[in-house]
């Protein structure tokens, strides 16, 4: 298995994805893991993790290893705890048990918001947002404005796109970060299915130089090598029916509420 998943959840693995054309990133700034080297090491490790929102949990018994060149997709119906679990990840929602172990500097998470200005140009916040990781410089935002698609629209104001335009400047802030684990919240929302394999493809390339990745998605995502399904994992207790719906409220993102790398 890719991903080694525990606590007798049922496993559904993918075949994984070997695009022969899809170059490594040049921005890519962590080096490249060679094949003999991932076997030992770990990005993440859950362990019997449980989580939930307001007081009410969600799911519990949630144990899984990701390494290097790994993606797992977290799939499951609404209100099963996909969003809390990539909070409780990123260190947004605190876990209710167990724990989640990974190196410093590892994450970097990205959730149902946009996370960009609506008065600012697409240059402009993918700017503030290079910034923060330390290179604002033109190399870097042009390539992330290259890699998705964005360079004709970087000096349009946000407000002025369409809602998948606006996904794909949300995504264009993977390329500025050199964090190899991503945590990304239903990523294709809102893109058309030539935006979808784009993105896909970059997805692919970042596992191929060593990154990893952790995808809560309705959708099958080509590049994801395992599948958890979060409703194996439903806590040990009913809950009515009307408080399922909780789970999937966008929350409000806003810079530095994690020191796990929140986009």
């Amino acid at each position: 298995l890719a991903c080694l998943l525990k606590s007798g959840a049922r496993d559904s693995v993918h075949s994984a994805i070997r695009p022969a054309s899809i170059p490594v990133p040049r921005a890519q700034r962590f080096s490249p893991l060679p094949r003999c080297a991932r076997a030992w090491l770990v990005l993440i490790e859950v362990d019997n993790l449980a989580g939930g929102r307001a007081g009410l949990q969600l799911f519990d018994g949630l144990s899984f290893t990701l390494r290097p060149g790994e993606a797992l997709r977290i799939s499951g119906p609404n209100g099963t705890g996909k969003s809390t679990l990539l909070r409780s990840l990123a260190g947004l929602t605190p876990a209710m048990g167990g724990a989640s172990r990974m190196p410093p500097e590892t994450l970097l998470y990205t959730g149902h918001g946009d996370g960009l200005k609506s008065a600012l140009s697409t240059r402009e916040n993918l700017a503030f947002w290079a910034g923060l990781y330390g290179d604002a410089s033109e190399h870097t935002l042009s390539h992330a404005l290259e890699r998705f698609d964005l360079t004709g629209l970087a000096e349009r104001r946000i407000a002025e796109l369409s809602a998948g335009q606006r996904r794909r400047a949300s995504l264009a802030r993977l390329a500025l970060s050199a964090r190899p684990l991503w945590c990304l919240d239903e990523p294709t929302t809102s893109l058309d299915p030539a935006q979808s394999a784009r993105f896909e493809a970059i997805l692919a390339a970042h596992l191929i130089a060593g990154g990893g990745a952790i995808v809560a998605s309705h959708l099958e995502v080509a590049p994801c090598t395992a599948e958890l399904d979060l409703s194996d994992y439903q806590a040990r207790r009913a809950l009515p029916d009307d408080l399922f719906a909780m789970e999937d409220v966008a929350a409000d993102e806003a810079p530095g509420q994690t020191r796990r790398g929140t986009l």
